[in-house]
């Protein structure tokens, strides 16, 4: 493929793959989930069958927030992995978040902000503003490949 041609350019791709590399998803999945569940307390309407998220410090100390995090993070390896697919890696999630879940992909959108913060608190200065424009570039193509079955 021509390099002209692809969507990421050298420099953005290096930078999320950089940046990702240096992310721990069993850590930081877990806040970003816990901190949209308890900043967006609506999102936690499709959380039913996770038990107590009645507060702040239920939501921290609920194993099920925190495995789903993990399992949340840990899939976006897939895109990090296929940037310039990243569409068509996630169309079958996509599909089950509107079809079976009913999930509203608002929702998508508050849970990349809540990791951007995440990982802005994780990496202090490194974490630049090219960086964090970069960062979230990358979320908002995830965003629309987790929304794509929506529209």
């Amino acid at each position: 493929m021509n390099s002209d041609l692809r969507p990421w350019p050298d420099a953005e791709r290096s930078a999320i793959i950089a940046l990702w590399g240096k992310l721990n998803p069993d850590e930081l999945g877990p806040q970003a989930l816990a901190r949209c569940l308890i900043v967006y307390p609506w999102t936690q309407r499709y959380f039913g069958s996770f038990g107590n998220l009645s507060s702040a410090s239920a939501i921290l100390g609920n194993p099920k927030v925190a495995n789903h995090g993990k399992t949340v993070l840990n899939a976006l390896d897939k895109a990090v992995k296929n940037l310039d697919g990243i569409k068509g890696t996630y169309s079958e999630l996509s599909q089950l978040h509107c079809d079976k879940l009913n999930v509203d992909p608002d929702n998508f959108r508050l849970l990349a902000d809540c990791l951007t913060i995440v990982v802005a608190t994780a990496f202090g200065s490194a974490f630049n503003p090219a960086v964090q424009a970069t960062w979230q570039k990358f979320l908002s193509v995830v965003v629309a490949a987790l929304s794509s079955r929506y529209f």
